[in-house]
Formats: C-alpha cells, sequence, structure tokens
C-alpha cells in the first residue's frame, strides 16, 4: 500500500458552480494487486472465470451463460435515451477483482488499504454513531460485513448477495430474477451474467429494524465494472429502512456501473430504500430498481443523483396487492457534461392502490436533467390514485431539462394528478440576496438548497446534511 492515494486535480470552479460539489471526498484511490481478476474483455470465459472463483451451484453457472445470450442479442437504448450510450467499449471493461472472498467482521481484519479508503470516507465512523448494520463493497466483492447483535437476534438476516446465495439459497432463490426478470433490459441482462457483490437482507415477520442498514459501494480501479446484486425481503408487517451510498475516483477512461436491486414487500410490510450518489463524471451509472409491494404494504425510493456521466435509472413499483402503496422521490442534479435520465415507474396490478411520484432536477452550465416516468393503472381496476409532481431549476441559460411523463389510465374509478414547472435562478434574485450580505456563492448555494429542501426533509438527519454539503458549495459566476 502506498502511504498517499493518488488525488486526481479537481477542476476550478469559478466558471462551473457546482464542480465543487465535494465530489473530492470520493476522488482518490490506492494502487492495489489483486487476486482474483477476470481480465479485460467480456466472453463465455469472463463468467466462466467469474462462477468458478465464487464456487457456484451448476444452476447459476448456467443462469449467467444465458444471461451473456441475452446481453448480446440486446440492442443499446439508444432510440429513446442517448446516443453517449455508444461512448461503452464493453470489450475494455474489466468485469471482476477482488482481493479475497470473504468479507471481514471487524473493521480491524480489513486489509489496510481497503480500510484505509472507508475510513477516509467515515464509514465505521457511521456505523458506530447511528446504523444497524453496514455491508462495505470494495470493486466487486464485500470487504467488510457486519449486523449489530441485537438486530441479528431479532432472526434478521444482512449479508452480502455472495453469502446469501451460498448460506440461505431457499429463501435468496426463491425470489431472485423474480422482480426483476433477466431479459427486462440490456442491462438488467448483463448484471445476471456477471454481478458480484449487493446486498441479501431478510427480515423476519413482524420485526420493525428500529435503525438503518448501510451499504457502501466503492469503484477504485480503472476501466472497471460493478455489478452488484441487492435482494431485500420483509416478510408481513415487517419494517426496514436501507440506505447505500455510492463514490468512484475520476479517471480519464470511462467506468461502468450496473446494479439490479429487487425489493419484496409481502403482507403490511414497509421498506424504504435510500441513495446518495455521487459518482465521478466518468461513470456510466445505468441501474435497474424494482420493488414488488403485496396487500397493504409500502415500498418507499428516495434517491439522490449526484455525479456521473449518463445516469439512467427508474425506480419502480409493481403494486401488486390491495391498497398496497408505492412512492419514489428523486432529486437530480446535473453538472456540465453529465446527463441525469431519471424518472420513476408505477404500476398499479390491484385495487385501491396509491402511488406517489416527486422529481426535482437542477441543471448547471451545460448538463442536462431529464425525467421519464410510467404510470399505468388498468381498466378493470377500481379506487387506485396517482399524483406525480416534476419540478426543474436552471441554473445558466445552456442548461437543459426535459420531462417525458407517460401516464396511461384506463376506467372511470380513478384518481389521477400531474403538474411540473421549470424554473430559473436570475441575476435578480442572486442580487437582491447579495446586497443584503452574502456572496454570490452564498446566494447560489440558497435558491439551490431551497429549491430541494422539501424532499431532502424526507432523508434521515444523518444524510440530509451529507446532501445540503454537497450543494453548499462555490457557486461563483454561475448565473447565465
Amino acid at each position: 500500500m502506498s502511504d498517499t492515494p493518488e488525488t486526481d486535480t479537481l477542476e476550478a470552479t469559478m466558471d462551473n458552480p457546482v464542480s465543487g460539489i465535494d465530489q473530492s471526498s470520493g476522488n482518490f484511490k490506492y494502487d492495489m494487486t489483486y487476486d482474483f481478476d477476470a481480465g479485460t474483455g467480456l466472453n463465455e470465459r469472463t463468467v466462466d472465470y467469474i462462477s468458478s472463483v465464487k464456487k457456484e451451484a451448476r444452476w447459476l453457472h448456467d443462469f449467467r451463460q444465458s444471461a451473456l445470450k441475452v446481453f448480446e442479442s440486446k440492442p443499446l437504448p439508444t432510440h429513446w435515451a442517448t446516443k453517449d450510450l455508444e461512448n461503452i467499449n464493453f470489450d475494455k471493461i474489466r468485469y471482476y477483482l477482488s482481493q479475497g472472498q470473504k468479507p471481514k467482521r471487524t473493521w480491524a481484519e480489513v486489509p489496510d488499504d481497503i480500510k484505509a479508503t472507508f475510513e477516509r470516507l467515515g464509514i465505521p465512523e457511521q456505523e458506530r454513531k447511528f446504523l444497524a448494520g453496514v455491508e462495505a463493497q470494495f470493486d466487486s466483492e464485500a470487504a467488510y460485513s457486519n449486523i449489530k447483535e441485537a438486530v441479528a437476534k431479532q432472526g434478521v438476516i444482512f449479508m452480502n448477495s455472495t453469502e446469501g446465495l451460498r448460506e440461505h439459497p431457499e429463501i435468496f432463490r426463491k425470489f431472485f430474477g423474480k422482480v426483476i426478470p433477466t431479459g427486462d433490459n440490456k442491462f438488467s441482462a448483463l448484471n445476471s451474467a456477471v454481478f458480484s457483490g449487493g446486498s441479501f437482507i431478510y427480515v423476519p415477520p413482524g420485526v420493525k429494524v428500529s435503525h438503518p442498514l448501510q451499504a457502501y459501494f466503492r469503484i477504485n480501479a480503472e476501466s472497471f465494472g460493478q455489478f452488484e446484486r441487492t435482494l431485500i425481503i420483509a416478510d408481513e408487517g415487517a419494517e426496514l429502512t436501507y440506505m447505500e451510498g455510492c463514490t468512484a475516483p475520476k479517471f480519464s477512461t470511462a467506468t461502468l456501473h450496473s446494479a439490479v436491486v429487487e425489493l419484496v414487500a409481502l403482507k403490511g410490510a414497509k421498506i424504504q430504500y435510500i441513495t446518495v450518489q455521487n459518482w465521478s463524471s466518468n461513470v456510466f451509472n445505468l441501474v435497474t430498481k424494482r420493488g414488488l409491494a403485496h396487500e397493504d404494504a409500502e415500498i418507499k425510493w428516495i434517491d439522490c443523483n449526484i455525479g456521473s456521466r449518463l445516469t439512467m435509472k427508474y425506480p419502480g413499483v409493481v403494486l401488486k396487492g390491495r391498497k398496497s402503496r408505492g412512492e419514489v422521490i428523486s432529486i437530480a442534479l446535473a453538472n456540465d457534461g453529465q446527463h441525469q435520465d431519471t424518472g420513476a415507474k408505477m404500476v398499479h396490478a390491484a385495487d385501491e392502490t396509491t402511488s406517489t411520484v416527486v422529481s426535482k432536477s437542477i441543471s448547471v452550465g451545460q448538463g442536462r436533467a431529464t425525467y421519464r416516468g410510467v404510470v399505468h393503472i388498468p381498466r378493470h381496476l377500481k379506487g387506485c390514485k396517482n399524483n406525480t409532481e416534476c419540478d426543474a431549476l436552471l441554473i445558466n441559460t445552456n442548461s437543459r431539462t426535459d420531462t417525458y411523463p407517460a401516464i396511461t389510465v384506463r376506467g372511470d374509478h380513478h384518481k389521477v394528478q400531474h403538474e411540473a414547472s421549470v424554473s430559473k435562478v436570475s441575476a435578480e434574485q442572486i442580487f437582491y440576496m447579495q446586497q443584503r450580505g452574502l456572496t454570490e456563492g452564498q446566494a447560489m448555494s440558497l435558491s439551490v438548497n431551497g429549491f430541494i429542501n422539501d424532499l431532502a426533509r424526507q432523508f434521515p438527519m444523518e444524510y440530509s446534511v451529507e446532501l445540503k454539503r454537497l450543494i453548499d458549495l462555490e457557486m461563483e459566476g454561475s448565473v447565465g
């Protein structure tokens, strides 16, 4: 391990008001040697290597190989998203890198270079203060995984997906790939072929986990792809909050992140899934997230997207049971050279189901934010409700925002409403605040944080403070 991490030179913040969005907190890396390396490129041998290293059952090896064929057969979705996807060269990506297969249970056992990374990101401190359990993934595998003894005694299972498949196949396999099938899209197929890591959580009936469980996903290697697979099951009447954070250093080459997240909330259960991503600007973040809510169950996604070159992420809920509820709260900030293509999917499949979508985006410089949503209520259902709100804030004259709501409602027994707004921070607003003693940067920061404040309050206190810290930066020269 080297004594000090390599840190890329940060861009000046004068011309770009949010280049100071503290991505410096994750913009560092350590030189590493890996015990397991699948090499560069994707083919059958790559999949064989990953499956062999993990000592997987034959059914899972065959599942991966079948998924690879699906991935190869599907075209990139450039016809409706962005031509930027064509810049991904799948033959130059490294699909599996690991220093070891088994995560450590104490921070003292974690290798020094990996431990230094997570200490710098503050993960051990967060665990001590307010978390019921933590999993820390470094490149392809979990380096650390631990759950508080009191929570484990309640029968809660919290471990990485590799361990979950090995130790609890009767639960894992029952739900694995059922919410998001392999062929859902090109990138769910890619994940199914090469997935590694991610979280597996099972909460027994009636158990309410009082403190959040957290996973932290860290990419360290250049030209790398991280493909975690997360499966969370809340049994009848169970409740939990799960939080994830994501960072990577900035490289000149493309980094790929393509996760799959499946949530299952059985009768009367509640799952809240919170994401704060702070990817560097070379990351293609292409994620598929979906939950299945049974009778009187609730699934709530709270999603904050900062950084990345391109994010395509549309958390969804299939409202399968009567009186089930789904909610997506989304904040996206698109900086210069970035495209945040985010949104939500709500599929009503039972009577008296309720869905809510609230999206706020901020576009800076030549950044582009896109809301893309789907709400589907079929004719045969009764008493369904949906509320969709999309608000966009433009910081500069070259900023761009697009909204593509697709709301399909059939029948006459439902209540649906949609509203959208686009606003701009004007020179007059900034001037007004400057006359009362604020600098231009403070004035811009106040405007942006005020725009997202009502949604930021939905985050747990620790994440709300972090979110505002990420946006509360030098904003000089940002009015166009």
